[in-house]
């Protein structure tokens, strides 16, 4: 009210004093105070209707009624002047008709502006009315360059954000089903096989060499289910953040050559051939070197069971800008375009129903990723044209 009262003032004594070299001091008193009470009653009346905008309703009412304010004020004004100081009707019939001629125009003049807002209203409240309808494809768009513009715009980008997340959510969801699925299969074979085992020896049906290869069958169903469920634990925990490891300064060269040798007993079972070549420029990793291992680990077997006998296994590491790299490459028969985004999921099978960390429990390289990421790493399938190239990278220590 402050405001609108120095405003008021404010115009008051510019207009008076405009006044003065045609008319004498008393007359700019007697206009003065005549401005002050007609544009003291507008201001009023604008005040009273913007403290009760819900009893006018909508935008169009309110518009109106402004517009009415500040024409009906021009014509009451003109009205009352001509009535005060004018002496003839001719000229004071004359004022009123310019007045109200102009108050009709500017009404109207308002009105278009008012109808342009109204329609940019319009739009964006009925594209925020199908947004919350579930429809993630309006586009909203203003006529005009101002705040509705503005609102326009951040209600397009909450829709893409919306839709975003949606479409993670939807994904999570099918991955959590997949992985429910997954889990009930890898348990539901070992535990049927304990089951009938278990009954076998129960009937007492079976001889003592029969028993004894029974038991040492349940032993590795119970090793293998104990792993599985090792694995879910260890990777629900890394996925969650809730591991913490002391990280250290590593020299990648000799971790790796320590794991390829110990994996060469199992890739000669096999007739397959591992080495290291490690760049002599590499630089040491800040990172836990029994986590970098584990990774190692996953990698290779997983490289030794999908090679074929008489193929090889390389295991790389260089550096990057950085950062640190190692590759686990070899010469099987590769994996196909359409399921390498999908490799490093848990329990991921391929088109041929098998997944590439078969026949283990299916959750190797989705540790390996969780692992290379809490480190600050990433792991990815790098191109080859003969068998798979698996690459992580490391930071570089400090």
């Amino acid at each position: 009210m402050s405001r609108s009262l120095l405003t008021l003032l404010l115009a008051a004594l510019l207009a008076a004093a405009g006044t003065l070299p045609v008319a004498p001091a008393g007359d700019a008193l007697i206009i003065f105070a005549m401005l002050l009470a007609l544009g003291g009653g507008a201001l009023a009346l604008a005040h009273l209707a913007a403290a009760r905008r819900r009893r006018l309703g909508s935008l169009r009412r309110q518009f109106s009624f402004t517009i009415a304010i500040a024409a009906g004020q021009i014509v009451v004004a003109v009205i009352v002047f001509a009535e005060l100081m004018f002496t003839a009707n001719h000229d004071a019939v004359i004022i009123i008709a310019l007045a109200a001629f102009a108050a009709v125009i500017t009404a109207r003049a308002v009105a278009l502006f008012a109808a342009g807002v109204m329609r940019d209203v319009e739009q964006v409240r009925d594209g925020l009315a199908a947004v919350g309808s579930g429809d993630r494809s309006p586009v909203l768009r203003t006529e005009g360059q101002d705040e509705l513009a503005e609102l326009a715009a951040s209600a397009n980008a909450m829709t893409v954000q919306l839709a975003a997340e949606e479409e993670a959510r939807d994904a999570a969801d099918g991955a959590r089903r997949s992985l429910v699925a997954a889990v009930s299969h890898d348990l539901r074979t070992p535990l049927t096989s304990l089951r009938l085992l278990a009954e076998a020896l129960q009937d007492d049906i079976v001889d003592d060499a029969t028993r004894r290869t029974y038991l040492a069958d349940m032993a590795t169903h119970i090793n293998a289910l104990s792993a599985l469920i090792d694995d879910l634990f260890e990777l629900s925990r890394l996925e969650a953040g809730e591991i913490q490891w002391s990280m250290e300064r590593v020299a990648l060269g000799e971790l790796v050559d320590e794991t390829v040798a110990a994996m060469r007993l199992q890739a000669a079972a096999k007739g397959v051939d591992v080495r290291a070549e490690v760049d002599g420029r590499l630089a040491a990793a800040q990172a836990n070197p029994e986590k970098v291992q584990r990774v190692l680990f996953n990698l290779i077997q997983n490289a030794i069971r999908h090679t074929p006998a008489d193929g090889a296994v390389v295991v790389r590491a260089e550096p990057g800008p950085g950062r640190v790299e190692i590759e686990v490459a070899d010469t099987g028969h590769g994996i196909p375009a359409a399921e390498r985004p999908r490799v490093f999921d848990a329990f991921y099978r391929g088109g041929d129903g098998q997944a590439r960390t078969e026949p283990g429990g299916g959750l190797g390289l989705a540790i390996s990723r969780a692992i290379v990421e809490a480190h600050g790493g990433r792991i990815w399938l790098a191109d080859s044209s003969l068998g798979t190239r698996v690459r992580f990278s490391l930071p570089r220590a400090g």
